[in-house]
């Protein structure tokens, strides 16, 4: 179990002694490339964390878990739960809080920990805490994997303080995390970082002799297509500039491949110019001179970056918050005509592979809600979309959904039916409407007519225009309006037609 409980949180890197500026020796660079450049540009304090300024002012309760056991005074530390977007510094801060004086550091995740390991962190704890005065901070990352008898595990331990809990999550606690949990730790959620974020972070990486130690150098272009496709996501930028300067170097070894073979094929001639007398040896010289002199930076361009990331990796989880952003951003962005913003949308659900046909549904359930009357055909689209994508399935499927899409941005926008409904479930709700009008009740059935039901009733297409005039709603809902038509598109037709309508049943 060294993997899950040993304290090495000050050997997180193989970087750790070289110096913050300068370049290292050949010999001890390599060895420090053994660890992703993510984990070697890890800072190691707060003032080094890139974004997350919200959650860094002086006195914060992060700023105190890092400062170490005593700073928090007789208040004592708080168990937190960082919830943010990958990449944003969540097992970051967890291991700058690690290197705070008076701390026991332990690391779990609960992707491989179990109530087991959960239950000796905490044994182990109350033993440190007793025994030699020391509080143990527990980095608990991905605790939305955790179900629920494993987060009851925790409850002990963070409501007597055995722990402090530093809990890292990317889904929502509110839907992640058990309520006793939440209500014992503080939920600080981090934000994605900006692109000035990225970019200063993607060059502190190519100048810090932990990162790339001054071996390459970023053009214009390349650092803004790195910031572009990081997404706000500081782990993917580094992975990304990693694989670039890869690229890059690899490059230049090729080239240097090919002027060495021209070397040697003119290695000849060379020495019959020098036969005939025709050196002065000044290259020789110039020659001795270059051996001292450092290699030129390695430039890494756009052609490298764009070979190293063929393309950007879409951030959505069909699982998680993303899932139910990005399809209410689509639903939002067809509400509000934008038909831009909705194609982008659709394009982003299926390219993270969601399935059509979840989208089709939501598309159909807009064309009623936010269409409605104002263009009744948009319904009609919204549902031939749906059952087109069942019938020839993906790839093209995806052509049927962007024109139902654009149907449905474009269309005039009501949601007057809608409004009518809920207005209608209210009085239900609040009890209106108990009784129904004798003249149209059930009257098949033998005993019905002794009952008076149907007596009176009039049959509408018996009467001019189909328009029969008679009560239809309860006694005491009579002349209640629900649906009030928009002017936008059919509805204009539709709303002159209502008055005339209401006129004639209500005869008056």
């Amino acid at each position: 179990m060294e993997d899950l409980f040993g304290a090495g949180a000050g050997h997180d890197d193989e970087s750790e002694d070289l110096p913050a500026t300068g370049g290292p020796s050949d010999a001890h660079w390599m060895a420090s490339q053994r660890s992703p450049l993510a984990v070697r540009m890890r800072p190691r304090t707060l003032d080094d964390v890139v974004g997350q300024q919200h959650l860094l002012g002086h006195g914060s309760p992060l700023r105190q878990l890092a400062a170490g056991a005593e700073a928090a005074g007789p208040a004592g530390p708080s168990s937190v739960i960082l919830w943010g977007p990958p990449g944003t510094g969540k097992t970051t801060l967890a291991h700058v809080i690690a290197r705070g004086p008076g701390r026991k550091f332990v690391e779990l995740s609960a992707i491989t920990a179990g109530v087991k390991d959960v239950r000796r962190v905490m044994d182990e704890a109350l033993t440190a805490r007793d025994l030699y005065k020391k509080t143990t901070v527990l980095f608990l990352d991905e605790i939305h994997r955790f179900n629920k008898a494993q987060q009851d595990a925790l409850l002990p331990g963070v409501e007597n303080r055995w722990v402090v809990l530093v809990a890292a999550t990317t889904e929502n606690p509110s839907f992640s995390v058990v309520s006793p949990l939440l209500s014992r730790s503080l939920l600080l959620t981090l934000k994605p970082l900006t692109d000035d974020d990225i970019s200063g972070l993607l060059q502190r990486a190519v100048a810090d002799a932990r990162g790339l130690a001054g071996r390459v150098s970023l053009s214009d272009e390349a650092l803004e297509h790195l910031v572009r496709l990081s997404g706000g996501d500081a782990r993917r930028a580094l992975t990304a500039l990693e694989a670039a300067a890869g690229v890059a170097f690899g490059d230049s070894a090729a080239v240097g491949d090919v002027h060495s073979v021209g070397a040697e094929q003119g290695g000849a001639g060379a020495e019959d110019d020098r036969v005939d007398g025709d050196d002065d040896g000044n290259d020789d010289e110039a020659g001795l001179a270059n051996d001292g002199a450092p290699d030129a930076p390695v430039l890494v361009e756009l052609r490298h970056t764009e070979r190293a990331l063929d393309a950007a990796a879409v951030r959505y989880d069909r699982a998680g918050d993303q899932h139910y952003d990005v399809a209410s951003a689509f639903i939002k962005s067809i509400r509000g005509s934008d038909v831009d913003a909705a194609l982008h949308y659709l394009a982003r659900m299926l390219e993270a592979g969601e399935d059509p046909r979840f989208v089709a549904r939501r598309i159909v359930i807009s064309a009623a809600e936010d269409i409605g009357m104002a263009d009744p055909t948009a319904l009609q689209t919204a549902v031939a979309a749906a059952q087109a994508v069942q019938l020839i399935g993906m790839p093209e499927g995806r052509i049927v959904l962007a024109e139902a899409v654009v149907h449905l941005a474009t269309a005039p926008k009501s949601n007057a039916a809608y409004m009518g409904l809920n207005k209608a479930v209210a009085d239900v709700r609040a009890g209106f409407g108990g009784g129904i009008p004798m003249h149209l009740r059930d009257a098949h059935y033998p005993g019905a007519k002794q009952l008076g039901h149907g007596k009176s009733y009039k049959y509408a297409h018996d009467e001019p225009h189909g328009v029969a005039q008679q009560q239809y709603p309860p006694d005491d809902l009579v002349g209640r309006d629900y649906y009030e038509p928009t002017s936008n598109g059919a509805e204009r037709d539709i709303s002159a037609r209502l008055e005339k309508l209401r006129r004639i049943v209500r005869g008056e």
